[in-house]
């Protein structure tokens, strides 16, 4: 009867319940993203970008359509495009956290239904405040969409995987970009709001996400399931991460110039018409193609992030400057190709920097910080251009001071790295 007792009682369950996790964990693991996985990352990715591009040939369409009755139309109008980057800036650290906290696909998915619906809602509204509300609404979802994406690329692939990728999403991305600006200037033509329609291209995007997007494993993943003591995980990487925001905030502010005011430059140098302006403005958008080659190809190179960062800065800031002293389309076309390379490595380059320098724990809050200081740039850069207007009287004034600025700080960075450098090497 004793023996048959202490037989009961043997310790087995945990090594059972052991054994239950490790399998749990090594089929997690075992599971590697694949062809699928990567081309729903990169549409996914493409979404907050739609939500702003396409806007771009319809800006002075709505500003038309609302200046009879609202006299501010023609400064709320470009805030009301950005509007989500405001909204972005103030909650992507705390969708930051949820991910971090309590996983990546489920927020996705949520976050990607809604994009669709809150996104085309502004077609059946007739006022100018109900489509700003909406508009920051819509900033919530693209919080969680950005952060999200953001933090499955560097939980599925190691960095050679996320440089290819990156680079991949840089090529995409832009690509579809200049199709939507072809078809949002048509769309514009057709009806003044008849741009918002796009964001229901948002659902069937939805349905890929439900399909190939898994939860990833790792390491801090298989610690919590076997109960392991994670005391010892690194504290938070402020330090690094404000260098990463400050300069983030800095190339979001300059990045975003072109893509809301341009079509107030096209429309003082003549061409007023929104699809004209989109048509003409879809073949040099394409040089954004270039831009993610260029990123690719520099980082295979070995080329630090840093230095990437000045390059695109450098291009950004001539295409600015080009435009500012333009006098007919030529010019136009040129420093658009100019900015539009500039714009093609900026994304990718902030996003592997950032990403580089975040281990899986934080991850998710580090990505957040990085959205929210990237989309308070998107949000600013309208205001801080509309001072500028004001100071230098035209619009293509403005673009010049701004090409002067960024090419400015292209060249302190330089400097900074190279101080840098030398002290390494003095050490």
């Amino acid at each position: 009867m004793v023996k048959g007792v202490r037989n009961a009682v043997k310790p087995q369950a945990p090594k059972k319940l052991l054994g239950e996790n490790n399998l749990a964990i090594t089929s997690a693991a075992d599971r590697k993203p694949g062809l699928a996985q990567g081309l729903t990352v990169i549409i996914a990715g493409f979404l907050p970008i739609l939500a702003i591009v396409s806007m771009f040939p319809a800006i002075p369409a709505i500003i038309g359509h609302f200046a009879p009755t609202d006299p501010t139309a023609g400064t709320k109008v470009p805030s009301m495009v950005t509007a989500p980057g405001l909204t972005i800036a103030l909650v992507a650290l705390f969708a930051g956290y949820l991910v971090d906290r309590f996983g990546r696909r489920t927020l996705l998915l949520i976050a990607t239904f809604f994009y669709g619906i809150i996104g085309a809602a502004p077609f059946f509204l007739e006022h100018l405040d109900a489509i700003y509300a909406s508009r920051l609404l819509l900033g919530l979802c693209e919080a969680a969409i950005l952060t999200t994406i953001n933090t499955l690329i560097a939980d599925y692939w190691p960095d050679e995987g996320r440089r290819k990728w990156l680079a991949l999403q840089g090529l995409v991305g832009p690509a579809l970009s200049s199709l939507m600006i072809f078809f949002a200037g048509t769309m514009t033509a057709w009806r003044w709001n008849g741009i918002f329609l796009l964001y229901l291209l948002a659902l069937p995007i939805f349905a890929a996400m439900l399909r190939y997007m898994y939860e990833p494993a790792s390491d801090a993943t298989a610690r919590k399931m076997l109960g392991m003591d994670e005391r010892s995980v690194e504290g938070f990487p402020w330090g690094a991460m404000g260098g990463i925001a400050g300069l983030t905030l800095f190339s979001s502010a300059i990045y975003y110039v072109f893509i809301v005011n341009g079509a107030t430059v096209w429309q003082e140098l003549g061409v007023t018409d929104p699809q004209s302006i989109g048509q003409i403005t879809a073949l040099p958008t394409l040089f954004i193609l270039a831009g993610a080659s260029l990123f690719w190809w520099l980082g295979h190179r070995g080329v630090s992030s840093p230095v990437l960062i000045a390059i695109f800065l450098g291009f950004l800031g001539a295409g600015l400057a080009v435009m500012g002293l333009a006098h007919g389309w030529q010019g136009m076309i040129l420093g658009m190709a100019l900015q539009q390379t500039g714009a093609g490595m900026a994304i990718p380059t902030l996003i592997a920097w950032a990403q580089s320098q975040l281990p899986f724990q934080h991850r998710g809050r580090g990505m957040g910080i990085w959205t929210a200081t990237f989309f308070f740039g998107q949000f600013s850069s309208p205001l801080l251009v509309s001072v500028l207007r004001g100071t230098m009287g035209t619009m293509q004034g403005a673009f010049l001071v701004a090409g002067i600025i960024s090419a400015v700080g292209a060249v302190l960075l330089l400097l900074v790295l190279s101080g840098a450098g030398r002290k390494g090497k003095a050490g």
